[in-house]
């Protein structure tokens, strides 16, 4: 028993027997080796047992053998205040039926893959994973970001395409998720902000939001010291989809080109744009730096076809150089006014956006602050959103989210 007492390898505890069961696994019968225990009412230390209560337990496997461990949960009697109280110890939670280091690595394993993968290896079932999970986000989550000086507030699709999305919370100093909400309404958000307490939201400076004025009324309403900041990542989605839209009404406009018109020598001109404009949406999206040589040819047949999206091409870059390099908010001013004033015919929904936004836009210049950090955060979400299988409600799925940031297994 000594060996196995050993590789049991729990504190002031003893193997007395144990049995094997096949198909079952292992069940390993132990006592605890301390002689008394103290009344947690008067603080008095009792060598007077009263009652043993014997039940089973799941620990770790012990190579391919579910380890079961029998235990006795022993109720003493306290000399003082005469009253029964039962011991604790210290590798199993009270009224659970698994062992804390068990709980660990199974919390361990789910946040690396999902609870059916996970349920599926026998030791645990679902229910008593979402209990894990459950246990582990009340001792570990959560205090108030006491410490919060740049807060961004963006938000995730549950179910792509279906418009439900839920509202994501970030320090961006820290790039710590600090709140996942079941929708980006401003009165869920004001719940949660408010619950911070005005000692938070009074030395939070700034606040980085997506171009959607609710966010930017709650910041003004919650948050008055804070300067708003409009993400420049948001700016450059719009811009590029506004590049988009004109690539691909040009491209429609070509086609319609070809069926209608009886020249052969106008459909062999027509054929040329069009094969300039086929599979050309990421050679003009991407950054042009980080064009690979494939996509740096193609830019180049676009822009040889369509003089329009070359000049839309160039401002996309231009301004994208302008968010980059400037450093101080006059620079930003006067940089993004010509830009404005170019733009104005090729980018005018961009161009009112921004003009709308201007004062938030123009804030970023000064310190760059920018939800970069809360989209990385958005793609590791969304990354447990696609393994999530066994999450079978919100909450379950927003403590798994918030234990990737707040556990250490």
């Amino acid at each position: 028993m000594k060996i196995l007492t050993q590789l049991l390898n729990l504190e002031r505890v003893k193997v007395i027997s144990h049995r094997q069961y096949q198909g079952v696994g292992i069940i390993l019968q132990i006592e605890s080796i301390k002689t008394e225990s103290i009344c947690p009412r008067c603080g008095i230390k009792s060598h007077r047992l009263h009652q043993n209560h014997r039940y089973i337990i799941k620990d770790l496997p012990l190579g391919e053998q579910q380890v079961f461990l029998e235990i006795n949960k022993r109720q003493f009697k306290c000399d003082k205040c005469k009253k029964p109280f039962s011991e604790e110890l210290n590798f199993v939670d009270s009224r659970r039926k698994y062992t804390k280091r068990l709980a660990s690595q199974t919390i361990k394993e789910v946040l690396d893959s999902d609870i059916h993968s996970v349920a599926k290896k026998g030791c645990v079932t679902t229910e008593q994973i979402e209990r894990m999970l459950k246990d582990a986000y009340k001792k570990s989550f959560f205090t108030k970001p006491l410490s919060l000086k740049r807060l961004g507030i963006d938000e995730i699709a549950l179910v792509k395409g279906k418009g439900n999305y839920c509202a994501v919370l970030v320090d961006l100093d820290n790039s710590k998720l600090l709140a996942i909400l079941p929708g980006r309404t401003q009165e869920i958000i004001k719940k949660v902000l408010k619950s911070w307490g005005e000692e938070v939201l009074q030395q939070i400076e700034e606040v980085s939001i997506d171009l959607w004025i609710g966010y930017k009324n709650l910041v003004s309403e919650l948050i008055p010291n804070a300067q708003v900041v409009a993400d420049r990542f948001h700016v450059m989605t719009q811009i590029n989809k506004e590049l988009d839209s004109v690539r691909k009404r040009e491209k429609r406009n070509v086609e319609d080109s070809i069926k209608k018109t009886k020249s052969q020598l106008d459909k062999n001109k027509y054929e040329k744009i069009l094969n300039g404009l086929k599979k050309s949406k990421y050679a003009l999206l991407k950054n042009e730096s980080n064009l690979n040589e494939e996509q740096k040819i193609k830019l180049e047949q676009v822009k040889e076809v369509s003089p329009t999206l070359k000049l839309m091409h160039e401002l996309k870059e231009k301004i994208r150089i302008i968010f980059n390099e400037t450093k101080d908010w006059l620079t930003g001013l006067f940089q993004l006014g010509m830009w404005l004033s170019t733009a104005k015919k090729y980018f005018p929904v961009s161009q009112k956006t921004i003009i709308r936004w201007l004062d938030e836009v123009i804030a970023y210049f000064d310190n760059g602050t920018t939800s970069g950090v809360v989209e990385g955060i958005n793609n590791k979400l969304k990354l447990i959103k696609r393994s999530g299988y066994g999450f079978r409600n919100f909450d379950n799925f927003r403590i798994r989210c918030l234990l990737n940031w707040y556990l250490d297994y």
